[in-house]
């Protein structure tokens, strides 16, 4: 059965910067399961599945604007402190929800703290970079009614309800 949309697919993987360095991987824990053309996963790594079967494996270049986009320095800010109430240790590295300019909630991350400045930055962690996948399809079954409408796969490895 070949990967198409509204399957439940199960793969083991791992992402790896242009470095090599491995950034993430199912290794040594559960297969990534999820629902295929849900907008799950990634787009280029979603489109790159499509047509495999089970047993297949595959490595995967992914530029930004198919991963998390081009880094935009639209979205880094310097706020002031006092925006921050409430929280009385503020680090390099803490995240944070935020309003997005389009209303959206997003998530920024803190990237400097100077005095009562504070550079926060709303790119995702990965955007502007090449993400290499070494990936093996484990499994792939229709999704149940359910799962299609929810958007994800429920249960062993995916969502919970």
């Amino acid at each position: 059965m070949p990967i198409a949309a509204n399957k439940a697919v199960s793969i083991d993987y791992t992402l790896t910067n242009d470095a090599g360095e491995v950034i993430d991987s199912s290794a040594g824990g559960a297969p990534l399961v999820y629902l295929h053309g849900a907008g799950n996963i990634i787009p280029g790594l979603e489109k790159a599945l499509v047509g495999k079967d089970v047993g297949d494996e595959l490595t995967v270049a992914v530029e930004p604007e198919d991963a998390y986009g081009e880094y935009s320095a639209e979205l880094v800010s310097t706020l002031s402190r006092s925006m921050f109430e409430g929280v009385d240790e503020l680090e390099v590295g803490m995240q944070f929800h935020a309003s997005a300019p389009d209303g959206q909630m997003q998530i920024v991350t803190i990237r400097d703290l100077d005095g009562d400045d504070v550079t926060v930055d709303g790119n995702h962690p990965l955007a502007g970079q090449r993400l290499n996948f070494q990936v093996k399809v484990v499994d792939i079954r229709d999704a149940s009614q359910e799962e299609v409408a929810h958007g994800h796969v429920h249960g062993e490895g995916g969502h919970h309800h």
